[in-house]
């Protein structure tokens, strides 16, 4: 197992545990609800960058510490900034979560609280959500000024539409779990008394089951008609057969056993 932790200010830290083919990224800062500085943006994209670099990860996990995803940005900071300097900070912010949203790996977000802002955004970043009776999500940006550049209003829209976006936006309000799940904004929402940790670890290990090449081949195929996404490899979708996982797959049929698929460099 290998543990990464990138320390930021104090009590703000990202960590990036390595084990079981998971990849598990922990953003910890519990007493502001897990805000972001902008150097924990940065720290969280650099992470992002490695993760693919270790062959063993098959998956990836995204958390908050506590009963908290994240709040999103921490705004205290751009009190200190100028204009300039706060937007190269949502520069900062769109790198990070862009580059877990082309991770070529299936991501898993465990949002075990609010998700707010920025924080929604990274939410919406991973390829499915986990929530819980404590999940928020929102993006209530009108009463800081914040204009919504292309990317950030897209990945809301491209889930809940043109319509709801602009609601969210227009009013400010934050949706419930109920809500998030019944809006597509989460695939699962467990109970309360279920844990999010042990049923996301269920969720990923069913991923890890299916053929390689048929998940990787999913991940890029929907994000095809996508401008703001750009997925650096290749998975074979010209084709509709992996050449390798396909004749496996057959395989394991006929004999009645479990495939056994081999993961390739990317």
């Amino acid at each position: 197992m290998r543990v990464t932790i990138k320390r930021t200010e104090k009590d703000g830290k990202i960590t990036l545990q390595e084990s079981g083919s998971f990849a598990i990224v922990t953003i910890n800062r519990p007493d502001l609800k897990n805000a972001l500085t902008n150097r924990m943006w940065e720290d969280l994209a650099a992470i992002g960058r490695r993760i693919p670099e270790n062959p063993k990860n098959k998956v990836v996990i995204l958390r908050g510490s506590k009963n908290h995803f994240t709040a999103g940005s921490d705004i205290k900071q751009f009190n200190n900034l100028s204009i300039q300097e706060a937007n190269q900070a949502f520069n900062v912010m769109e790198e990070a979560i862009s580059t877990f949203e082309k991770i070529p790996l299936p991501t898993i977000g465990a949002i075990n609280g609010p998700a707010l802002g920025a924080g929604f955004e990274l939410a919406l970043a991973c390829d499915i959500r986990i929530g819980t009776p404590n999940t928020l999500m929102g993006i209530p940006v009108g009463r800081l000024g914040i204009t919504l550049n292309q990317a950030f209003a897209k990945r809301i829209a491209d889930l809940i539409g043109k319509s709801r976006t602009m609601d969210l936006v227009y009013t400010g309000r934050l949706l419930k779990p109920k809500e998030c799940y019944d809006l597509g904004l989460l695939n699962y929402l467990l109970e309360e008394e279920e844990d999010i940790n042990s049923f996301t670890i269920q969720i990923g290990k069913k991923i890890m089951e299916q053929s390689p090449a048929s998940v990787l081949a999913i991940k890029r195929s929907v994000s095809f008609n996508n401008p703001t996404i750009s997925i650096p490899w290749e998975t074979g979708v010209s084709s509709s057969l992996d050449p390798i996982d396909f004749p496996e797959g057959v395989r394991s049929f006929v004999e009645k056993r479990k495939p056994n698929f081999q993961r390739r460099p990317f």
